[in-house]
């Protein structure tokens, strides 16, 4: 019996899904320059023929990536700069974050892969498109931790300064999980949060 217009559209929907799934799987652990769509579609476990039956090359496909990646960085930006007590907000943050490394998801894959197109501007053009994106969720978290300071739950410092610390040990954390896989040591989210309440050490 021929599929249905609903079944074909599902068809693809799913197909493309698992293309990009192992797109970022392959971006992250070899890079943009030294992944080709034959990996891909390898990975994906379907032909080299029907992955470009959706995207015409590797540049149209990590193009749509950072595309989820800049949408979801406006939401996270758009989420911190709510109204809350600025310390559970942030807990909450890092508690998601680290259960999504935690979760094997891919999501570690994804956040290194964006670090590595971000850091190299690879392929030419990924650092400008992201970065409106990323000055939004700097600001957003600074704000936050100033908050937190006036209200005495943040140790004090430069909330700038103490935002950059902050994503560069979650980058930090993220690189370690992606290399060392399950030999990795899981994040604690009470020691990543000591920068910001001065706790014991």
């Amino acid at each position: 019996m021929p599929r249905t217009t609903e079944q074909n559209e599902a068809l693809r929907s799913a197909t493309r899904s698992a293309v990009e799934t192992a797109a970022v799987r392959v971006f992250a652990h070899r890079g943009f320059a030294a992944t080709n769509m034959r990996q891909i579609a390898a990975e994906a476990g379907i032909s080299t023929g029907s992955i470009y039956r959706h995207y015409a090359s590797k540049e149209e496909l990590f193009d749509e990536l950072i595309e989820q990646a800049s949408r979801g960085l406006w939401a996270a930006a758009a989420q911190l700069a709510t109204e809350g007590d600025p310390i559970s907000m942030i807990r909450s943050f890092t508690e998601v974050y680290v259960a999504d490394l935690a979760a094997n998801n891919g999501a570690a894959e994804f956040y290194m892969m964006i670090n590595q197109g971000v850091t190299s501007n690879t392929p030419e053009g990924t650092s400008p498109r992201l970065a409106a994106s990323q000055r939004a969720i700097g600001r957003a978290f600074a704000s936050l931790i100033a908050r937190g300071q006036a209200k005495g739950q943040i140790a004090k410092g430069d909330s700038a300064r103490l935002t950059a610390h902050y994503f560069a040990m979650l980058s930090g954390i993220t690189t370690l999980h992606v290399a060392q896989g399950d030999e990795s040591a899981e994040p604690d989210v009470d020691l990543i949060l000591r920068m910001f309440t001065g706790g014991p050490r």
